[in-house]
């Protein structure tokens, strides 16, 4: 459990501060085992644990706000990132399982953000830099979507699934992060509990105006990827007319050939070639001019 004295700036504490504003970081098993928290007395039990957290929610209750924040990105391990959080006019508690809200705090207490001594302050603080990389991270998505563009573009049509399915995966998901962030933007900016000041307000404005950019930019390589996509199969479509035509001019150039040896195949008695001796070469002699000129006139037509 590690606190932090809301101020002019975040600062690291020992313990809970006697008066103040404060930030209080826990895991789900100190959550569990915690009874109180100085100044949480009555709320507590409302955080939710960091085990809870699948989607990114704000839930607005008539002594605090709590909620959950589950991005999209994992660590290297796999694992999840995610936590819960409650919010109370001069408290924070957020718990968090691994390691996704304490660099975020070092982060704060090491550029020297002011928090103003106010809770609103510093969750804005916290939540911009949730987001602060995440254009770049979506700019490597595009670098991914593109490089595989260029690969459908060069008929390298192996291996296009797997990865393509990744990226639509990813996208939904950030898409879908975006869309329930803006709603805890909405939730905060609505200062239902008067916890926050006008200024602060226009804070969380401005948050979920680039939550709403950020979003869009994702439903954009949503699109790119479907794009993507439907250029794939026009490849595919492609490659199996040629093949059908191959097939096509195949069946037009050795469909009189089959005419002419089921013709002569009847052997009827009165064929006098049969009995000719020129007969054999004559019927090479035709085929093979069958073949030329049925060729010729592909050719003529442009058929390949």
């Amino acid at each position: 459990m590690k606190w932090y004295a809301i101020g002019k700036t975040l600062t690291p504490l020992d313990r809970a501060p006697e008066s103040g504003a404060a930030v209080v970081l826990l895991n789900s098993d100190e959550l569990a085992h915690e009874t109180a928290l100085p100044g949480l007395e009555a709320v507590l039990h409302h955080t939710p644990s960091a085990r809870d957290a699948h989607v990114c929610k704000a839930e607005v209750r008539s002594n605090c706000l709590s909620g959950t924040l589950a991005l999209p990105r994992g660590r290297r391990d796999g694992t999840r990132l995610c936590c819960g959080y409650l919010v109370t006019k001069d408290r924070v508690v957020l718990v968090d399982d691994g390691e996704m809200v304490e660099p975020y705090l070092k982060r704060i207490v090491k550029e020297k953000r002011l928090t103003e001594n106010s809770v609103g302050r510093f969750l804005y603080d916290f939540f911009e830099l949730l987001i602060a990389r995440d254009l770049h991270r979506l700019e490597e998505i595009e670098d991914r979507t593109t490089a595989l563009e260029e690969r459908v573009l060069a008929g390298e049509l192996e291996e296009f699934s797997t990865p393509m399915s990744e990226l639509r995966k990813e996208t939904m998901a950030w898409y879908r992060y975006y869309s329930q962030l803006d709603d805890v933007a909405c939730e905060l900016r609505e200062n239902e509990n008067g916890y926050f000041s006008d200024e602060e307000c226009g804070l969380f404005r401005l948050f979920e105006e680039r939550v709403i950019r950020l979003r869009e930019e994702s439903q954009l390589l949503r699109e790119y990827c479907t794009q993507i996509q439907s250029l794939f199969q026009s490849e595919i479509d492609i490659r199996q007319n040629r093949i059908m035509q191959i097939l096509t001019i195949v069946t037009t150039i050795f469909l009189p050939l089959t005419l002419l040896v089921g013709w002569y195949g009847m052997n009827f008695s009165g064929m006098p070639e049969l009995h000719w001796k020129y007969g054999y070469p004559a019927i090479i002699l035709v085929s093979v001019a069958v073949v030329v000129l049925s060729l010729w006139v592909c050719k003529k037509k442009k058929f390949w």
